[in-house]
């Protein structure tokens, strides 16, 4: 009976450490897309626009350089 018991801990740790990998894999694998969604949202909430514009853009540089 001890037996029985002893392999379904280990067993349990198998599965546990297998699902742990597996969670693993994918945030590496999809590292790229959650930083993104991380930065739209972290600039959602801090009230900022979706855009990286500067404000002086609407400046012609080459007219300020003659």
């Amino acid at each position: 009976m001890k037996s029985s018991s002893t392999w379904r801990f280990v067993l349990k740790i198998v599965g546990l450490s297998l699902a742990a990998a597996g969670l693993i894999c994918l945030l590496v694998g999809f590292w790229d897309k959650l930083a993104e969604d991380a930065a739209a949202v972290k600039d959602k909430l801090s009230g900022r626009c979706g855009c990286r514009c500067s404000e002086f853009d609407d400046y012609d540089d080459d007219l300020l350089c003659e």
